[in-house]
Formats: C-alpha cells, structure tokens, sequence
C-alpha cells in the first residue's frame, strides 16, 4: 500500500513540499481566489508519483520545490467571507445525477486506526452509515449546485447510503457530489475517515477535509487531511493558512493504493496539526501561525477537475467518520 513519501514544493503555483513526520514544515506557493460555495480543492497537476505498495506508509520527507508552473497545482485556500450559496443548500439538483449501482459491502474490522494507536478514548460524534437511503440530513448537509471552480455540478442526489457504506458518485458529465457535517463542530479535536476510491479517472479528485464553521475564517483556513489529485497513486496533505501572497499552505504527499480501504485522521490542538494514515504520521505543522483560529467541521467531497479530455465515472466509499475530543 505505501512506499517512501514524495514530498513537492513549488512557489507561486500552490502545490507545495510537504512535511514530515518529523515535524518539519514546508512552504507555499501563491493563491488563487476563492471560490464561492462548498469547499475547494486542488486543481488537475499533483506531485509527482510513486507506485502503491504494499507496505505501510513511510513519513513523509522535507524538501524545497523548483520554480513554479504556471498552472497552479493546488486551488488555493478561500478568501473570506466565503459562504456557501443558496444553490448549496440541499434540494432539487440542476441536472440528473449519476445512475447509482449497488453500494460496495462494509469491509470487515475496521483496520489500523490512529484513534487506537494513539488513545483518543471515546467517539463524540459521527457517522457510521448503518442505514440505507440518503445520508441522514440530521447529520449532513449535501451539496446542490454549480461543481468546484463552476465545472459540472454537485447534486445531493449522487450521494447513497447501503450495506455500511456511503458512496458517492461522479459521472461522465461532471455531476458529482459533496457533503458538509453538521456535527463535531469545533476548534480542536480529532477527526478519522475510513474511506477508499474506484479505480478512479484522473479528473475527479477525492478529499476529506475541515472546513471553517460558519463558511469564515480570518486566514483562510482549510485542512484538507486526505485529497486526492491527478497522481491517482497517492494521498496529499494540504493546511491552507494565507488568503493571498507567496506562503499559503503547506503540504505532505504519500504515495498509497486509494482503491484499498484506508483510515484517514488529523489531529488538531493548540500546539499544531498532524496527520495520518492507518495509524502512521505522515504530515505536522507547528508553526503557530500557520494554526486555524475558527472552530472547524469535517466536509467530504469528490470533485471534478476536467482536462479537455473524456472523464470517466468514479466514486468514493466512506465506511465511517468519528470525531474525538
């Protein structure tokens, strides 16, 4: 499943060198603007990339980019206020949405998790999809509306939930989905996700991230604890902490077999942000500054970044989301 971290940074694009479980921190590159509605995430161009293996992931290393592309590798960070627009609120989605096949089964154990490893003690709150239908709208709040940058669209109705697992889809029109939770709204704590893709198209990119309470934060905050980008052969780390200039965010990239289930956990207190995988630190930022200032909440999407090239569908199975203190 996992081999040695590739680690990228570049500057004036926003795909930067991640950090490394031990604790070192990368640079960013520059921003673009915000983009209005449910959370962003990166753009087609990703680091470069590493065959999955089979063995458990390998910290990541520090290391400095060349020059920058012109093309950003990463959407940047949103500028506030950044609301989600009325399209956003669940209802009736703008175009069909993707034909939805069976739900995958739940898989069996819920496989090395850092709640375990680490002690996080008990669960707060969070989902654990043993129901059918539609995600429970006590819970989530589905997205309707135009898709990330304006490409496609998220409809609340590319979204299922069967056998243990929530999946959604996207198809080869850029209909897809995203969901926000409504619950574990707060500013510090611990998230994890057991989440795995399809053998998915380089176009759509799978993300389980934090997003500001209230859609504001004063730095733009955004931690993007598990995103995939067009390197479909690993996992990137990504804690946005500038509106604007040359230093937004700071990243960490492991290479990893996505198509297998994987548990995916940030840690957040007051002396920094650590991530993992199955239990591995694999990305740590402890640059006070770099800290969100917000309460935060977990948002999980799959987004659509089209290349001018046919898309083929895709989809993204979580079999749970826990939040600890």
């Amino acid at each position: 499943m996992f081999k040695k971290i590739a680690i990228t940074v570049s500057l004036g694009a926003l795909s930067l060198t991640g950090c490394s479980a031990a604790s070192t921190v990368g640079t960013a590159g520059t921003a673009g603007p915000a983009t209005a509605g449910a959370p962003t995430s990166p753009s087609s161009a990703a680091p470069a990339s590493t065959p999955a293996s089979s063995a458990a992931p390998t910290p990541s290393t520090t290391g400095t980019a060349p020059a920058t592309s012109p093309t950003p590798a990463h959407a940047g960070p949103l500028v506030p206020p950044t609301p989600f627009p009325a399209a956003s609120v669940a209802g009736t989605p703008t175009t069909a949405a993707p034909v939805a096949p069976p739900a995958p089964a739940a898989p069996a154990g819920d496989g090395v998790q850092a709640a375990a490893t680490l002690g996080w003690g008990s669960v707060l709150a969070g989902d654990e999809f043993s129901y059918s239908g539609a995600p429970d709208v006590t819970k989530w709040s589905a997205f309707d509306g135009p898709g990330h940058a304006g490409k496609g669209v998220r409809s609340s109705q590319a979204w299922s939930v069967a056998n243990g697992v929530a999946t959604v889809r996207g198809d080869a029109a850029g209909t897809t989905g995203g969901m926000s939770a409504k619950f574990g709204q707060q500013k510090y704590g611990r998230w994890e996700t057991r989440m795995k893709t399809n053998a998915r198209d380089a176009g759509y990119h799978p993300m389980l991230l934090l997003w500001p309470n209230n859609n504001t934060s004063p730095n733009c905050a955004e931690v993007d604890f598990a995103e995939g980008t067009s390197d479909t052969a690993a996992m990137n780390f990504y804690l946005h902490y500038e509106c604007s200039g040359g230093d937004v965010q700071t990243t960490g990239a492991t290479p990893i077999d996505t198509t297998q289930w994987h548990n995916y956990a940030v840690e957040w207190t007051p002396a920094g942000i650590t991530g993992y995988i199955d239990g591995v630190k694999t990305f740590t930022d402890s640059v006070p500054a770099h800290q969100p200032t917000v309460g935060m909440h977990q948002t999980m999407q799959l987004d659509w970044f089209p290349n001018g090239t046919g898309t083929t569908p895709a989809q993204m199975d979580v079999d749970w989301v826990r939040v600890y203190q």
